[in-house]
């Protein structure tokens, strides 16, 4: 039987890996499949969003850079 969705214990690496994946937007099917079995959908949702601000904070460094 499937472990509940809060007690799911993926590793910070894989998690990160996920996140990167669905930024780019290309993914296998089966290492889909595998992420969704094994990884803390909390984790992923707060990976995500730190990984957002980061991407937000180096695109106004970069325009900050450029029109400097």
């Amino acid at each position: 039987m499937n472990e509940p969705l809060h007690k799911r214990k993926g590793s910070f690496v894989g998690t990160v890996k996920a996140v990167l994946w669905g930024f780019l937007g290309v993914r296998r099917n089966a290492d889909y499949q595998n992420d969704i079995a094994k990884l803390n959908p909390l984790h992923l949702v707060a990976v995500g969003i730190g990984m957002a601000f980061l991407f937000v904070l180096a695109l106004i460094l970069l325009v900050n850079w450029v029109a400097g």
